[in-house]
């Protein structure tokens, strides 16, 4: 069975940090590329992070310069670094995976799913 977790989501205080991972079972990690999305209430999900097949990364302007994010291909997991969290970065964070062929400006140009496997979530909390 193909199938995402992810784990870390936390409650932090504004300034904190926090770590998520998302381990993929049921396939591999190579040859994927791969998104970190947000859904806070009241707002649409939005894509905060991503790295393509080939390393390239992609970050939200809100986030730029607190999230990192990387990948562990050995242990089949995606990692989502957050640091100097502020009450607007929380939500329920979820990871998704999509292979890389064809490749994802030709998936959004095609108009089909940019990604097509999600993990479940985990919810981030920041107090102010």
């Amino acid at each position: 069975e193909v199938q995402l977790v992810e784990s870390g989501g936390g409650s932090v205080q504004a300034g904190g940090s926090l770590r998520l991972s998302c381990t993929a079972s049921g396939f591999t990690f190579d040859g994927y590329d791969l998104g970190w999305y947000r859904q806070a209430p009241g707002h649409e999900c939005e894509l905060v992070s991503s790295i393509n097949n080939h390393g390239r990364v992609h970050y939200a302007d809100s986030v730029k310069g607190r999230f990192t994010i990387s990948q562990d291909n050995a242990e089949n997991t995606v990692f989502l670094e957050l640091r100097n969290l502020q009450p607007e970065d929380a939500g329920v964070y979820y990871c998704a995976a999509e292979r890389n062929c064809p490749p994802m400006t030709a998936r959004q140009a095609l108009g089909i799913a940019v990604y097509r496997t999600w993990g479940q979530g985990t919810q981030v909390t920041v107090s102010s």
